[in-house]
């Protein structure tokens, strides 16, 4: 059976995130580092080339392929910030309907800026998705 394209790597966060061209993504994917290390309590590490998580999860899918992925985390892309893990908890609908200016994706939460969101609710949204990707068995 075929291993994940993304798996963790030992490639350094801080100099990833220097990498960003866009400011603003820079900026921003500097502060949900300290944002999501604070709300899960786990070392930021890089998962593929570009997306840094907080923790890991396994998974079995009934086809009996199964493998680990990050618990939440996110990527600084050219158009938006990518975030993941954080819509699939119960409690996330109520949370996003107070979040701000955001869209979301099938399992991603994309932000253009950190500035049209509420941060508290954010973290909240990390906390309780954290939670939720590390404690529920995910067998799709």
């Amino acid at each position: 059976m075929a291993e994940n394209k993304t798996q963790p790597t030992s490639q350094s966060v801080p100099a990833f995130l220097d990498a960003v061209e866009h400011p603003v993504r820079r900026a921003d994917g500097r502060t949900l580092l300290g944002l999501m290390g604070e709300a899960t309590g786990q070392p930021a590490v890089m998962w593929g080339p570009s997306m840094v998580g907080f923790g890991r999860y396994h998974y079995r899918y009934a086809s009996g392929r199964e493998g680990d992925a990050l618990a939440v985390g996110f990527s600084p892309r050219k158009a938006n910030l990518a975030l993941y893990g954080l819509t699939t908890a119960p409690e996330a609908a109520d949370l996003l309907a107070t979040l701000g200016k955001h869209r979301t994706g099938v399992a991603c939460l994309y932000i253009t800026t950190l500035a049209d969101v509420d941060l508290d609710v954010l973290a909240e949204l990390v906390r309780i998705g954290y939670v939720h990707m590390t404690t529920v068995q995910h067998r799709p």
